[in-house]
C-alpha cells in the first residue's frame, strides 16, 4: 500500500499505467472522429453540394481531454484511493490482538467492533496472520490464544459479545505462554482495573506484550471510562443512591431510574458527583409501598451491566404491625413490651401500632402480638385467614397466656408457667442454647447475656422436635412455630420485655427479630439447598433466560459469589420451586458490583506507552465515487459523439441536454416517491400533533406500542407512528386518527374543523380521548376538563347523536370478544355516534372516551411499559390493548363482522 498521509492507495501499481495517458492522446489526436451520417434525398442533393458543414479531420481537443480524464479517473479508481486511511501495522510478523470484552466495555462496545474490523481490514490487505486474545473468561472453557486469518476474523465479528463480569488479564498472561517470534501486539483495553492485584496483572501483560513487539494501546479517556452504579444504602425511609467513575473530574449529573417487576418506571432522578470527587450519591424518597416494588436501579443512557442493580427482598423495607395495650407503653413506657418492639423494629421496618382490623386493612409483612389472652373467635378467624394468604404472626407469652387456653398456639402448651430462679427454685435461669441447623435463627451466636428466667411451657409431643425453632439450654423449647397455609405462626415462650428474660436487652433479640421478618411476605425465606439461575443480565444490562449450562449453587456460599462464566449475575431461586414457593419471595439477586472492590483506572505508566483513542475519523474509499464519475464523463462523451455525427436531431438537442443532466445527477432519473405516495403505499396509524411535548411523546409511544401488538397477533403491518396536523396535512392517508384531548390543549387553527368534517364524511375514524377519568368517579356525571375542552373545539363540527357502544357493536368482536374499553384509566363510558345504515355502510366515524388509550399502550424501544395501569393492573393493560387491536381492525374492515355469513363460526368459537 503506498500511503500519502491523507491519501492511500491499496494497489498502487496500478498508477503505472498513467504512463500511457500520452500514448493515448496520440492515438486518438490521429484517428478522426466518426463521420457524420448525412441522408440521401434525391431532390435535396444539389441544394447541399456547397454545405458549409464541414466533417473535422481531427478529434477536438476538448473532447481529447474528456476522454484522458475518463481514463485517468479510472486508472485512479482501480489503484484502490482512500481518503483518511488507517496507519500501517508496524513490523513484519502476525497480528496479534488483545480485546478486554468484560463488562466495563460493554458501553462502548460498538466503538471497539469498529475498531476490531479497521485492524482486521489492515491485516488483510498486508496478508498478515491473526492471532486472538479475549481477556474475558469465555462462557465455556478457559482463555485461549486463536490463530486465525484476517478474512475469517472479520466474519466472527458479528457474533462477538461483551461478557457481564470482569476481565481476567492474569489467564490472558498464562495464554501467552510459549510465544515468540516477530508480532504486531494491539491491545483493545477497557483501561480499569478493579482492584490492586489485577492492576498488577495488566502490568505485568502490558510488559509481556511489548517484548513480543511493538506495542499499541487503545482506551477510552479517563472521563469516558465505564462509572459503576453501587448497590443502594438504606437511609431511613429512603434508599442512598450511589455512583462510582473511575477517576475524579469536573461535576457532572449522572441520570438514573427506578423500575418496577414489569420494566415500569417508578422513580427518576440524577445523581450528582462533586467535582474532584469519584464518588456520588443522592436520597431517593418514595412512598413504602412504591419504594418495595423496585426491581432494578439503572443509569440512564444505558451503562451496560455495571449500570445496572438488581434489587430482592433484602432491599425491601418490611411493614411490622403491633398489637397490644397501648396505654402500658403510656403508663410506663420503659417497662412495656411495645416499647422494646417498637425500638428492636425500628432500624430495618416500617412499624405500625394499631387495633387489629386497621393494621390488616393495610399490607402488612409482620404481625407482632405481645401477651394476651384468649381472643375473640371473629378476631381469632381473621388473623387465621390472614396467614392462609401468606402472613406471618410473631406472638410472645406471659402471665396472660399462661392463665388462658387460647388455640392460635403452634403447639400445646401445658396449664400456668415454669419460674426459673428466684427463692422458691432450686434452677437457675438459662441461656440459649445453639440454634439448630434448619432454623431460621442457624447461624446466630447465643448470647451468655440473655437468659430466660420464666416460660410457658410445650406439651410434650412427636411433633415438638419438628416445631421447635430454639431451645434453653436444658433442652426446652423456647421459640416453636409451624406452617398455616401460605403462612407462619411463631411462638415465643416468655415475654416481649424484661419480666421473665433479659434477650431484649441483647443484640440477639434485633437479630432474632430480623429474622423472623426475613419470613414475612416477598422476603424469601431462608436461603437453604440449592440456588438456581432464573434470568440473568448480559453485557449490555438486559435481563434474559439462563443458558442450559449453568449449575446450581449452594445457598450457604452464595453472598460469597462474585460474577463468573459459572453464575453470572442477575436473578437467582430454589432448584425445582413451585410458583407459589418462588413467587417474588425466594429470588435473590446476584449483582455485577459484587466482584469489584474498586475502579483503577489505567494510564500510560500501567501499558507502558500512550493510549490512543477509540474515536478517530473512519477512512472512505474514493473507487466508487471515482467510478461514478467516469461513468458519467463516458454518457457525456457518448452524447456528445452523437451530437458530431449528426444522429441527434438538432431540435432534440435541447431535450438531450436535459436528459444528460439528469443521467448525470444519481436519481434523477428516477421518479422520486413524495411523502404522500409513501404514507399511501403503507398501513399507519396516526396521531393528532397537539404541540405539548408530553402528550405528543405519549400518543407516539402509545401506537408505536399498538403497532407492536398488533404486528404480533394478526396481519396487520404499521409502520411508525405518524403526527398529522389537522390544518395542514392530508388526513385521508390514515384510516385512524387519535386525538388525545387534555385540557390545556390549544386553539385549532382556521381551516381545520372543515379538513376534520370533510375526513369524517369521506370514510375516516377519529378516536377522541379526553383522559378525564382519572379525575371522576365511576358513573359520575358531567363531563370533566377534557371533556368540556373537546366539546370547545368541535363546536363547528356538525356530529350526529351519540351513544355508549352498544353490547353487540361490532367493535365488542371486530378480533376479541369485548364488553369494557379500559386504558390506563376505567369506570367511564365509551361513546360513539349514531351513523344510518345508509351513510358509509354504517360504520362509526367517532369514537369518545376518557380511559387515555396511548398510556395504557405506550412502551418505550425495548418493549417495556412506560406508566402503570389502574386499578387492574397488567390484567388491564392487556384488555386496553385487545380494544386497540379491535379499534383497527374496525377501521380497517368496517362491518365485516356483521356478516351474518360469520355468525356459526362465532357460536362455535363461543362454545369452546
Amino acid at each position: 500500500m503506498l500511503d500519502l498521509g491523507l491519501l492511500a492507495f491499496t494497489q498502487p501499481w496500478l498508477l503505472a499505467t498513467a504512463l500511457a495517458l500520452p500514448a493515448l492522446w496520440l492515438l486518438l489526436r490521429v484517428v478522426p472522429p466518426a463521420p457524420r451520417r448525412q441522408g440521401f434525398p434525391a431532390l435535396r442533393l444539389l441544394l447541399q453540394l456547397q454545405s458549409s458543414r464541414q466533417t473535422p479531420a481531427r478529434t477536438p481537443w476538448w473532447l481529447l481531454l474528456l476522454r484522458l480524464l475518463i481514463a485517468a479517473l479510472l486508472i485512479l479508481a482501480f489503484a484502490g484511493p482512500l481518503l483518511n486511511p488507517a496507519p500501517q501495522l508496524a513490523g513484519r510478523g502476525p497480528l496479534l490482538l488483545v480485546v478486554d470484552d468484560g463488562w466495563a466495555a460493554a458501553a462502548r462496545w460498538q466503538e471497539r467492533l469498529a475498531a476490531l474490523d479497521a485492524l482486521l481490514h489492515q491485516a488483510e490487505r498486508e496478508k498478515r496472520e491473526v492471532l486472538m486474545l479475549r481477556t474475558a473468561p469465555p462462557p465455556e472453557g478457559s482463555t485461549a490464544l486463536v490463530r486465525t486469518t484476517a478474512a475469517a476474523a472479520r466474519e466472527a465479528l458479528a457474533g462477538f459479545r461483551a461478557h457481564p463480569w470482569p476481565v481476567d488479564r492474569a489467564a490472558a498472561l498464562a495464554a501467552l505462554d510459549g510465544l515468540s517470534g516477530e508480532l504486531v501486539p494491539v491491545w483493545l483495553s477497557d483501561g480499569l482495573a478493579t482492584s490492586a492485584a489485577a492492576r498488577a496483572a495488566a502490568e505485568q501483560l502490558a510488559g509481556r506484550l511489548r517484548e513480543l513487539g511493538p506495542l499499541r494501546v487503545l482506551a477510552e479517556a479517563p472521563g469516558e471510562l465505564a462509572p459503576l452504579l453501587l448497590e443502594p444504602d438504606e437511609a431511613g425511609d429512603a434508599f442512598t443512591m450511589r455512583a462510582m467513575r473511575a477517576a475524579p473530574g469536573p461535576a457532572e449529573a449522572r441520570a438514573f431510574r427506578a423500575l418496577g417487576p414489569a420494566g415500569e418506571v417508578l422513580a427518576s432522578g440524577s445523581l450528582e458527583l462533586p467535582e474532584g470527587e469519584r464518588t456520588g450519591s443522592t436520597a431517593l424518597g418514595l412512598p413504602l409501598d412504591l419504594r418495595n416494588r423496585i426491581a432494578r436501579l439503572e443509569l440512564v443512557p444505558h451503562q451496560g451491566a455495571g449500570g445496572v442493580v438488581l434489587l430482592d427482598e433484602r432491599w425491601r423495607r418490611r411493614t411490622v404491625g403491633l398489637l397490644g395495650p397501648q396505654h402500658a407503653v403510656e403508663d410506663q413506657p420503659l417497662l412495656a413490651e411495645l416499647y422494646y418492639l417498637q425500638k428492636a423494629f425500628a432500624p430495618f421496618a416500617e412499624v405500625r401500632t394499631a387495633p387489629l382490623d386497621l393494621l390488616l386493612a393495610t399490607p402488612l409483612s409482620l404481625l407482632v402480638m405481645t401477651d394476651t389472652g384468649r381472643l375473640p373467635p371473629a378476631e381469632r378467624q381473621r388473623i387465621e385467614a390472614w396467614m392462609e394468604e401468606g402472613g406471618v404472626v410473631l406472638r410472645f407469652a406471659g402471665p396472660r397466656l399462661a392463665a388462658s387456653e387460647d388455640a392460635l398456639v403452634p403447639v400445646r402448651l401445658r396449664a400456668g408457667d415454669r419460674s426459673l430462679g428466684g427463692a422458691l427454685s432450686w434452677s437457675e435461669p438459662l441461656a440459649l442454647a445453639p440454634f439448630p441447623a434448619g432454623s431460621p435463627f442457624a447461624g446466630l451466636e447465643p448470647s451468655p447475656e440473655a437468659r430466660v428466667s420464666r416460660q410457658v411451657l410445650a406439651q410434650p409431643g412427636p411433633a415438638l422436635r419438628e416445631a421447635t425453632l430454639a431451645s434453653l439450654a436444658d433442652g426446652t423449647p423456647i421459640v416453636t412455630a409451624r406452617r398455616q397455609g401460605h403462612g407462619w405462626l411463631i411462638l415465643v415462650h416468655t415475654t416481649a420485655n424484661t419480666a421473665w428474660t433479659t434477650l431484649p436487652l441483647s443484640g440477639l433479640y434485633v437479630d432474632m427479630l430480623r429474622r423472623v421478618l426475613a419470613l414475612a411476605p416477598g422476603a424469601g425465606g431462608t436461603r437453604k439447598g440449592m440456588l438456581e439461575a432464573r434470568a440473568v443480565l448480559d453485557a449490555q444490562g438486559l435481563l434474559g433466560d439462563p443458558p442450559r449450562r449453568l449449575q446450581p449453587v449452594p445457598a450457604s456460599s452464595f453472598d460469597a459469589l462474585v460474577p463468573a462464566p459459572a453464575h453470572p449475575p442477575g436473578l437467582y431461586g430454589p432448584v425445582r420451586a413451585s410458583r407459589e414457593e418462588e413467587s417474588g419471595q425466594a429470588r435473590v439477586a446476584l449483582n455485577l458490583q459484587a466482584g469489584i472492590d474498586e475502579l483503577i483506572p489505567l494510564a500510560t505508566e500501567a501499558f507502558g506507552v500512550a493510549p490512543e483513542r477509540y474515536t478517530r475519523a473512519r477512512e472512505l474509499d474514493l473507487a466508487p465515487w471515482l467510478l461514478l464519475a467516469a461513468f458519467i464523463l463516458a454518457l457525456l462523451d457518448l452524447v456528445l459523439g452523437y451530437l458530431l455525427r449528426g444522429l441527434v436531431p438538432r431540435l432534440g438537442r435541447a431535450a438531450a441536454a436535459v436528459a444528460l443532466a439528469g443521467l448525470a445527477v444519481p436519481g434523477l432519473a428516477q421518479a422520486q416517491e413524495t411523502a404522500d405516495t409513501a404514507l399511501a403505499n403503507e398501513t399507519r396509524l396516526a396521531y393528532v400533533r397537539t404541540g405539548l411535548a408530553r402528550v405528543d411523546e405519549l400518543s407516539h409511544a402509545g401506537l408505536a406500542g399498538l403497532g407492536r401488538v398488533l404486528g404480533m397477533r394478526s396481519s396487520v403491518d404499521t409502520g411508525e407512528p405518524v403526527p398529522v396536523d389537522p390544518a395542514a396535512d392530508e388526513l385521508a392517508l390514515f384510516p385512524l386518527l387519535y386525538w388525545p384531548v387534555p385540557p390545556e390543549h390549544p386553539n385549532l387553527a382556521e381551516g381545520a374543523i372543515e379538513r376534520v368534517d370533510r375526513y369524517l364524511r369521506n370514510g375516516g375514524m377519529i378516536l377522541f380521548d379526553t383522559g378525564d377519568a382519572s379525575s371522576l368517579l365511576p358513573g359520575q356525571q358531567g363531563g370533566g376538563p377534557g371533556e368540556l375542552r373537546l366539546a370547545a373545539l368541535l363546536e363547528g363540527l356538525d356530529l350526529p347523536p351519540l351513544l355508549p357502544v352498544p353490547p353487540d357493536h361490532v367493535l365488542t368482536r371486530s378480533f376479541y370478544l369485548l364488553q369494557e374499553f379500559p386504558g390506563r384509566w376505567a369506570g367511564q363510558p365509551v361513546w360513539i355516534d349514531q351513523v344510518p345504515p345508509s351513510i358509509n355502510d354504517g360504520v362509526s366515524s367517532v369514537i369518545i372516551g376518557a380511559h387515555d388509550w396511548a398510556a395504557a399502550w405506550a412502551e418505550d424501544e425495548y418493549g417495556r411499559s412506560l406508566l402503570p395501569v389502574v386499578p387492574g393492573g397488567e390484567r388491564q393493560r392487556e384488555t386496553a390493548r385487545r380494544f386497540g387491536v379491535n379499534l383497527v381492525m374496525y377501521a380497517l374492515t368496517g362491518n365485516y363482522k356483521t356478516d351474518q355469513v360469520h355468525v356459526p363460526a362465532l357460536l362455535e368459537r363461543l362454545g369452546q
